[in-house]
């Protein structure tokens, strides 16, 4: 058996990534009620707002889920609480350690399983006592680390024991297939169910998706030490703009400040930061989560690798 799948309960060893302000209980149910392992983001959620999209989804599925801890937030512990009150058996976690609160996790009965973008988090991670790893390369969309997938997943499966999952660049069972053969045991997927029926955001912001080819996204902040991959438009063009004549934090965050809202909430494509992976050319259609997830595995088993 799988080892994602085994350590999980869940059917496919697909993620579906924690895209904030995004990842919210009707797509989350959705992926794991089709099989796969759904996941809050929890990015500038408050912590009553986190308890009704658990309750939500404990409604909406009896499947496995997840809720993505961003470590960085003032009210994390609080989360944490709120995760093992509710009875959440699986966390994924982002920007930091987790290490403060691996004991009350670990306590809980609680699955760890950090996103790291290097070799060396991934071991220290492992050396925490996680139970598995996302390994993420800088084709993602969203806030993104600069070693692309293959080089990382490659390096990193080799340097811990534990299971890893692949994410940055995946779309298909093409991509599963590739996944399997650098050692990962699975893949997670973001940009792939923003163009998804049950997806909660604007129609314009997933007919910008289906719309765009791979050479549509930038990446902005890397002056800032802070890389976010989105698709270009008039926000993004400005802020490369503004970076190249060296603009201050401050006016940079001027810019920001809003912008996940204006594409997730408004629909504004223009203005808003609409982030997505450059697996953006692979995706031509809104479909259902499980049409996405249930095709994934069918090209899967029937990829014909040639033999040497």
């Amino acid at each position: 058996m799988n080892q994602i799948t085994e350590l999980l309960g869940i059917k496919y060893p697909i993620f579906q990534g924690a895209m904030a302000q995004i990842s919210m209980s009707p797509l989350v149910s959705a992926v794991s009620n089709a099989g796969g392992l759904g996941i809050i983001a929890t990015g500038s959620m408050s912590v009553d707002k986190l308890r009704e999209e658990i309750l939500k989804t404990q409604q909406l599925t009896d499947k496995p889920f997840a809720v993505n801890l961003m470590l960085m937030m003032a009210n994390c512990e609080e989360i944490v609480d709120l995760v093992i009150e509710l009875g959440v058996k699986i966390v994924t976690t982002g920007a930091g350690t987790p290490k403060r609160f691996m004991p009350k996790l670990k306590e809980a009965g609680i699955i760890v399983i950090p996103v790291v973008p290097s070799v060396k988090l991934a071991k220290k991670m492992e050396e925490l006592g996680v139970d598995a790893l996302v390994v993420e390369g800088t084709e993602a969309g969203g806030h993104i680390g600069e070693v692309a997938t293959l080089p990382l997943v490659t390096s990193v499966v080799q340097s811990v024991s534990i299971p890893v999952v692949a994410a940055g660049g995946f779309s298909d069972g093409r991509g599963l297939a590739a996944a399997f053969a650098l050692g990962a045991s699975g893949i997670q997927m973001g940009t792939a169910f923003l163009a998804s029926k049950e997806c909660p955001i604007p129609d314009s912001y997933k007919e910008k998706i289906v719309s765009s080819v791979e050479t549509d996204t930038v990446v902005t902040g890397r002056s800032q030490g802070a890389p976010v991959r989105s698709i270009l438009n008039k926000m993004t063009l400005k802020y490369i703009e503004m970076e190249k004549a060296e603009m201050n934090r401050e006016e940079l965050e001027k810019l920001t400040m809003g912008s996940l809202r204006k594409a997730v909430v408004e629909g504004n494509t223009d203005e808003g930061s609409v982030m997505a992976g450059q697996i953006i050319g692979n995706i031509k259609q809104i479909r259902s989560v499980e049409d996405i997830i249930e095709t994934t595995i069918e090209e899967y088993r029937h990829v014909n690798l040639p033999i040497i």
